[in-house]
């Protein structure tokens, strides 16, 4: 029997996304759970291409940051749930804020090594429904008493519960190895870097104005569904400008001597579900169905940004003691500044030989600093007319896990309006350190 001979990859195409507007948490969204999100926007997508019949779609791959137990099995649930046909398999994935993108390439991977030929990839996130556990104390009370083997074991364990028992363990947007949260660790880096504060408020207000734009001239019409009365998202501000922004209050860093980030320039904690369709070029032309642009190559990376941002055993209830501050090399979300270098040299391409970028904006420090580090590996700087020209999550808000799928989507769709050929970058930074990029193309 002669040896089976390896695939040979395929281009994979970016044929449609969906998602629901993105709302500011405990507004609209309060009550809706990730499968209600996701079940909303995959059920637009099927409709939309018509996905219905047995076998249409390959796999549904999709994941949430902020999962409760009922969500053990999100994606295959949400299928059950929606217009696709049950029978289509899915399964959860998960990487913090790159759980969107990393889904889109598991998704990828399988498409083009003709595994399947067709897929859909996103995720969801609530941050009004936020799980909240059981106390700890109080758990290993409870499953001391399920182990007990009498009545009186078991009544003796539970004896021993206090009303301090009875107060949930609230889920902290902290990272666990520092105490820091994300915030408190992007101002290490804006600081470590020499963001101003200038600079984040006119980058801040640059992606209202442009969010507000894209929309007024229709471009998220086949993007964005409406959901429980919201048809654009919650957070954009289409009269933002640098100078209101220049009048908040600092909200990360206080204890440094000038600090410079606001929630005006930071991104606000969110609701929503974004989704793409990807397949085959065999796929999308039997249905007739127009390509919108290829993922040609992704990279992901990661950083020690224990070490990096902060002296681990310095870091005391969120606080960052005198002296800590290292060089920004390692901050917690600069895993991008290494995992695009890297991609461009295998790629064989430079900065310039883009005509989009698209940087997930957590918070404009990060972008900007972002910016810096690439330069200072020498790649060319960023065209800021070229930059996240229909805005990004300082505009649209940040839902962890649907913002992968948001930017595919929407950068796909700026390619295909474009009068020839375009390559676009995209750039997620994600909690733990992490990075998850890719390069979009269109011939």
């Amino acid at each position: 029997m002669s040896p089976l001979k390896p695939p040979v990859a395929r281009r994979v195409a970016i044929v449609a996304g969906a998602r629901v507007p993105f709302a500011r948490s405990d507004g609209p969204y309060a009550t809706a759970s990730n499968q209600d999100m996701l079940t909303a926007v995959l059920d637009a997508l099927v409709e939309r291409h018509g996905l219905q019949e047995p076998g249409a779609v390959g796999e549904f791959v999709a994941g949430a940051v902020l999962k409760h137990s009922r969500d053990f099995n999100l994606a295959r649930e949400t299928v059950l749930g929606s217009k696709l046909d049950p029978r289509t398999p899915a399964y959860d994935i998960q990487q913090a804020c790159g759980t969107g993108l990393q889904a889109v390439i598991a998704a990828v991977n399988k498409i083009a090594l003709g595994q399947t030929e067709s897929a859909i990839a996103g995720g969801a996130d609530t941050a009004s429904d936020a799980p909240l556990g059981v106390n700890d104390d109080l758990r290993r009370i409870l499953l001391e008493a399920r182990r007990a083997k009498s009545a009186g074991a078991r009544l003796k364990a539970l004896a021993r519960i206090r009303p301090t028992h009875l107060v949930p363990d609230i889920p902290r947007n902290a990272e666990p190895r520092t105490g820091l949260s994300m915030g408190e660790h992007a101002a290490v880096t804006a600081r470590a870097w020499g963001v101003s504060r200038e600079a984040q408020d006119e980058l801040a207000a640059t992606s209202h104005q442009r969010l507000a734009a894209a929309y007024e001239r229709g471009f998220f019409q086949e993007l964005v569904v409406s959901f429980r009365g919201l048809a654009r998202d919650q957070n954009l501000r289409p009269d933002s400008t640098a100078g209101k922004l220049a009048s908040l209050k600092p909200v990360f860093g206080l204890k440094d001597p000038d600090p410079t980030m606001t929630a005006g320039n930071s991104t606000p904690l969110t609701d929503g579900a974004a989704v793409v369709l990807l397949a085959s070029e065999e796929w999308a032309e039997a249905r007739g169905l127009e390509v919108l642009a290829y993922l040609t190559a992704y990279e992901t990376a990661a950083v020690d940004f224990v070490h990096g941002d902060v002296v681990q055993g310095d870091v005391v209830q969120g606080d960052v003691a005198q002296g800590d501050v290292a060089q920004g090399k390692d901050g917690l979300l600069m895993a991008p500044a290494y995992a695009v270098p890297r991609m461009l040299e295998r790629a064989g391409l430079g900065m310039d030989d883009f005509d989009l970028v698209e940087i997930h904006e957590a918070f404009a420090s990060q972008v900007l600093a972002t910016l810096a580090a690439w330069e200072k590996q020498g790649l060319a700087p960023v065209d800021r007319a070229r930059l996240n020209v229909t805005g990004s999550s300082l505009a649209t808000g940040h839902p962890f896990a649907a913002t992968g799928a948001r930017i595919v989507a929407t950068l796909a769709t700026l390619l295909a309006e474009r009068d020839g050929p375009g390559r676009g970058l995209i750039s997620v930074c994600a909690a733990g350190g992490q990075g998850v990029t890719a390069i979009l193309e269109r011939p």
